[in-house]
C-alpha cells in the first residue's frame, strides 16, 4: 500500500501561482506513475498531469503551458507548479499513484482562484 499526503492548496487571485506537493510513503518502491487529478463542484474528476518513473509527462490540454509536474524520486514526492491560474482551475486537487498491486489517492487539497 502507498499513502499520499498533499499540501500547498489555497486561495489565489487570477493570474497568480501555487505549488502543490504530494509526499508518498509505504511501498514506494513499487510506484510507477504519479500525478494530479482535480474535481470541481458538480463535475467529474479529471486528469491534470502525470509523470512516470522515467520522467515522461502528460498534461490535460487546459493546463498545458501553465502547469508543470515534476517528481523527486529520492524524496518520493511529486509537485505541481501552477502558474497563470484561472477561476476555472478552482477545484479539489488529488494526488494519485499507480503501482504494481493497485493505486492510491490522497485526501485532496482545495485550490480556489478568485477573479
Amino acid at each position: 500500500q502507498v499513502q499520499l499526503v498533499e499540501s500547498g492548496g489555497g486561495l489565489v487571485q487570477a493570474g497568480g501561482s501555487l505549488r502543490l506537493s504530494c509526499a508518498a510513503s509505504g511501498s514506494i518502491f513499487s510506484i510507477n506513475a504519479m500525478g494530479w487529478y482535480r474535481q470541481a463542484p458538480g463535475k467529474q474528476r479529471e486528469l491534470v498531469a502525470t509523470v512516470n518513473r522515467g520522467g515522461s509527462t502528460n498534461y490535460a490540454g487546459s493546463v498545458k503551458g501553465r502547469f508543470t509536474i515534476s517528481r523527486d524520486n529520492a524524496k518520493d514526492t511529486v509537485f505541481l507548479q501552477m502558474n497563470s491560474l484561472k477561476p476555472e482551475d478552482t477545484a479539489v486537487y488529488y494526488c494519485y499513484a499507480a503501482y504494481i498491486t493497485g493505486s492510491s489517492w490522497g485526501q485532496g487539497t482545495q485550490v480556489t482562484v478568485s477573479s
